[in-house]
């Protein structure tokens, strides 16, 4: 007989989630970033610019921002766009108080 996995484990889910997102905004690079992407798209190289980082390291903290949901990414023939994904970050602060809540 098998069980739905509801209650505690569920709740520990979700909270994982935002605690992944949390962690990806726990770093200055990332935060600015953020503010860059705000503003519109922007390619790695025109971040590393911006910031004057190297454009490896812009490459990995938008992966991390990617992975944790907060990014969206658009190919455009040889380039790859990076934007912030306004909604998602949005709902990060409905997420933690509910959290915070449980």
């Amino acid at each position: 007989m098998r069980y739905p996995v509801a209650g505690r484990y569920a709740q520990q889910t979700a909270s994982g989630d935002v605690q992944q997102r949390l962690r990806a905004l726990d770093h200055p690079m990332r935060l600015r970033l953020g503010r860059s992407l705000v503003a519109g798209p922007h390619t790695t190289t025109e971040l590393a610019d911006i910031w004057d980082v190297s454009a490896p390291e812009i490459s990995r903290h938008l992966a991390v921002l990617r992975d944790a949901g907060l990014v969206a990414v658009e190919r455009r023939g040889r380039y790859v766009t990076y934007r912030l994904d306004v909604p998602a970050v949005a709902r990060l602060r409905a997420d933690v108080l509910e959290a915070m809540l449980r």
